[in-house]
């Protein structure tokens, strides 16, 4: 990690895990397990205790109290969650006192986690708009990777079950020189994965006052053509032997980039997540949708530096 980004083309160091003891999160720890032991990694699995029941369970029990059964419930549901597998590896267990969302970008920075793995929803808090509010707050504050999982997978039990759950890795592309290290991550993915990849562009329709106008017709074949010649012209740059299409879609770009990811099987969806002025990052409308209504994997990537391919 460095200034604050991370470099995409390289395997990630640490997987931190966030559990609330649900099932959507057993899923996660599941992806989080998998990927760690794949790629050589540490795994964090940290826990989080609300403030006012640890007040209460020192005032009642003593000092300490919540954390110590925090730390035992934790460790036994990643035994439940692992008992059988033989790839597992030690994992490192955190537990912490605050607000779930803080407590989670404050363990990740201090351990310089490359990857967060979390689902979309877990035990605790209302969803907005689909999307489970800690999530949501994460993805908004983070600085690393976040591996977000849909909350009624259970997640992989082997490496080659998560190839196999994945079978291809769709990249939402603006076609802009701001795309690099994202494709840069995504030629990785690929080959570890061993799974082709599809590049989309979404082109939002020219809107007129008057549906189906001649001259905003002829507009939107305009660029469609011209977005079809740059994909076409984006892939052949792409390394010899990349099992890579693209694909040219019209309409809301949230909507087909979800409909593409079903109807073409993509179990994991890369996307961007928007810079801003201020410090951290902001996340961008259609990567909030999309999470919103996709019901696959999706790898949220913050503002990086440009990497070579």
């Amino acid at each position: 990690m460095t200034n604050g980004t991370v470099d995409p083309s390289r395997p990630p160091g640490v997987v931190l895990c966030p559990i609330d003891f649900s099932e959507p999160s057993r899923g996660a720890l599941r992806y989080a397990m998998t990927v760690a032991a794949q790629a050589g990694a540490s795994l964090t699995v940290l826990t989080v205790n609300d403030p006012l029941l640890a007040q209460a369970s020192d005032m009642a029990r003593g000092a300490g109290s919540l954390d110590d059964e925090a730390r035992s419930e934790t460790e036994r549901f990643v035994s439940e969650t692992f008992s059988g597998r033989t790839d597992v590896i030690h994992p490192r267990f955190e537990i912490a006192t605050g607000t779930p969302d803080a407590e989670i970008l404050r363990v990740a920075a201090q351990r310089s986690a490359d990857v967060i793995v979390m689902s979309s929803r877990g035990a605790t808090g209302l969803r907005k708009l689909f999307l489970g509010s800690t999530t949501e707050r994460v993805l908004r504050g983070t600085t690393a990777r976040v591996l977000v999982t849909p909350p009624a997978d259970p997640g992989p039990t082997t490496f080659d079950d998560l190839r196999k759950r994945v079978r291809r890795i769709l990249l939402p592309v603006d076609l802009s020189p701001a795309m690099d290290a994202q494709v840069a991550l995504v030629l990785r993915l690929s080959k570890l994965l061993q799974s082709p990849l599809l590049f989309a562009h979404v082109i939002e329709p020219t809107r007129t006052i008057v549906p189906g106008h001649s001259y905003a017709m002829s507009v939107d074949r305009e660029r469609r053509d011209r977005a079809e010649r740059r994909l076409e012209e984006f892939i052949e740059t792409l390394p010899e032997g990349t099992s890579a299409e693209g694909l040219v879609a019209f309409g809301d770009p949230a909507e087909e980039i979800a409909k593409i990811a079903g109807d073409r099987r993509a179990g994991l969806i890369v996307m961007g997540l928007a810079a801003s002025a201020t410090p951290g990052t902001r996340m961008g409308s259609v990567t909030y949708r999309v999470l919103s209504v996709t019901h696959g994997l999706v790898l949220a990537v913050p503002p990086t530096q440009v990497v070579e391919r």
